[in-house]
């Protein structure tokens, strides 16, 4: 954020539940749903066009905020988003989120922090690479109860809110797109990469070899040049 803010505006929200925004239970955590709250958070702000960045979860709802208002949105940038065309997490979304597990997991998940180093390594394609506090720092936000609650709300409409994603893919295929991935990313499939830069007019695709799921972490000095000479650039 310091990098892009020498040329930029910046602005990193927290959207509820997530990082060390409060968790919210009677919120809806479709995909459409916090797409549409990201917009008003923007409305707030007075922000009108923008260019958004999204890892993750946070890249589709980049794009999925994109097709609710596509004349607002000036370029996105997707580090390795969740999309249609990768089947990774499917089969454990549907799991995490059934009924039996579900409460287990949210009560259990926060206290078990070495499971959170074991899934911390398994985000970066070199786990040498994973600087000293990272772990404490992404771990801070869970250690208060019910702090998964959101996860799993999330991962109950996980299906069906990929499918809402692909079948709103072509109202923003004209909008243009850099997607950034790691070749070692275990989160979400780098071969779905291929496939989602084919919905846009106008995209590049570029692979960070040797990279996990956080190639801003793993490789940062690469990824600050590469998002900003796109941003910089004339479309």
């Amino acid at each position: 954020m310091p990098a892009f803010a020498e040329k930029f505006r910046v602005i990193a929200p927290d959207l509820p539940g997530s990082g060390f925004s409060e968790p919210a239970r009677d919120l809806d955590y479709r995909l459409r749903e916090i797409a549409g709250r990201l917009l008003k958070f923007l409305d707030v702000l007075g922000v009108g066009e923008c260019d958004l960045v999204g890892s993750s979860h946070g890249g589709a709802v980049a794009m999925r905020a994109a097709s609710l208002r596509p004349e607002r949105v000036n370029k996105l940038v997707l580090v390795s988003p969740v999309n249609p065309f990768s089947a990774l997490g499917r089969k454990r979304a549907r799991l995490l989120s059934s009924e039996f597990i579900a409460p287990l997991f949210n009560r259990w998940a926060p206290r078990l922090k070495f499971t959170h180093a074991w899934v911390l390594r398994r985000l970066y394609g070199d786990a040498a690479k994973i600087a000293p506090g990272t772990l404490e720092g992404y771990s801070a936000p869970y250690e208060k109860a019910g702090s998964f609650a959101h996860n799993l709300k999330i991962l109950e409409s996980w299906v069906d809110d990929l499918e809402d994603l692909k079948l709103s893919l072509p109202r923003i295929a004209q909008i243009p797109v850099l997607l950034i991935w790691g070749t070692l990313d275990r989160a979400v499939d780098p071969a779905s990469g291929y496939e989602l830069k084919q919905q846009f007019q106008n995209s590049r695709l570029v692979m960070f070899e040797g990279v996990g799921h956080l190639p801003y972490e793993e490789s940062p000095e690469d990824f600050n040049r590469t998002v900003g000479e796109f941003l910089e650039a004339n479309s």
